[in-house]
């Protein structure tokens, strides 16, 4: 099908219209379809963005910095972090190397311990933190010269943490999408029962306009342009209300973690607004489709 028999299609002719009952179960249907799905696609599209964006920060924030934890007794403790921090010094890819101080380490506890805790009394390890840089730090050289010379450092570089949270986010990313493809395949489906169910109920109507010399592309445009045009207005509505849905939901911040910041960001919110192109491009050939085949067992 070539442009120029989709804008002859889509071209209104009052004369063709009048074949589709402007009102009825096959109107009410298709604008409950199009306006359902495109509400769900607009949240299925925003998970999508809102998954691509955690699994870019978090890979990015996990991947630059590494933890050095000083598991050793209280008198030698400050031996093997001084010992510890040297041997980062002298470390190709460790762009900075700072022990934690108590305060640092009491405030990393306080969501499970409370504010108050005695980290005086209690056996709590010290804290190196480290930021890599350039050429990028080799965990596994450093790891053995630390067992060598720092016997109670234990290096944690993120990997077993950081790999499965972007798989996860990228996991989700990608369902989002497989949601926007099963939603489409799901509105393809339900206005071609849709079409196929009004053009049997005008079946003698469009026996009389094959009588009198109407063209089936003549009859088929008509019952595509109602169908399409029904789908994009439903799918506007739909993607309206799901918009303001995505407005209502909190946004991101540290205390709500991955649970926030799930709406559009930036241009993203000019994405939904091809939704209803989208719905219309969907119902136009699958109105297309059913009509030709219906038409052809109506001959």
């Amino acid at each position: 099908m070539s442009n120029g028999d989709i804008r002859t299609l889509l071209r209104r002719d009052t004369r063709a219209d009048r074949v589709v009952p402007p009102t009825g179960f096959t109107a009410q249907l298709t604008l409950f379809v199009s306006g359902a799905m495109a509400f769900l696609a607009v949240f299925a599209l925003a998970l999508s963005l809102a998954s691509g964006r955690l699994a870019d920060r978090w890979a990015t924030e996990l991947a630059g910095a590494a933890t050095l934890r000083i598991n050793a007794p209280a008198e030698q403790r400050a031996a093997q972090t001084e010992a510890a921090l040297n041997v980062l010094r002298q470390t190709p890819g460790v762009a900075s190397a700072r022990a934690l101080t108590s305060e640092e380490q009491a405030a990393l506890l306080a969501p499970w311990f409370g504010p108050d805790l005695p980290l005086d009394t209690l056996p709590i390890p010290q804290l190196i933190e480290i930021v890599e840089g350039e050429p990028g730090l080799d965990a596994i050289g450093l790891r053995l010269r630390l067992g060598a010379e720092v016997p109670g450092a234990v290096l944690d570089d993120h990997t077993r943490w950081r790999e499965p949270l972007v798989d996860a986010a990228m996991s989700l990313r990608r369902l989002g999408w497989i949601s926007i493809l099963l939603i489409g395949g799901a509105t393809a489906a339900m206005i071609t029962l849709a079409a196929n169910s009004s053009l049997a109920a005008n079946a003698q109507i469009i026996e009389v306009l094959r009588q009198v010399g109407a063209r089936d592309r003549f009859i088929a445009g008509a019952f595509v342009r109602r169908f399409t045009y029904r789908a994009f207005f439903g799918a506007a509505v739909g993607t309206l209300l799901g918009m303001s849905g995505v407005l209502l939901l909190p946004e991101a911040s540290d205390a709500g973690g991955f649970l926030t910041g799930l709406g559009f960001q930036g241009m993203g919110w000019l994405l939904p607004a091809a939704i209803p192109l989208l719905g219309a491009t969907v119902a136009f050939f699958a109105t297309w489709s059913a009509a030709r085949r219906k038409l052809k067992e109506l001959s």
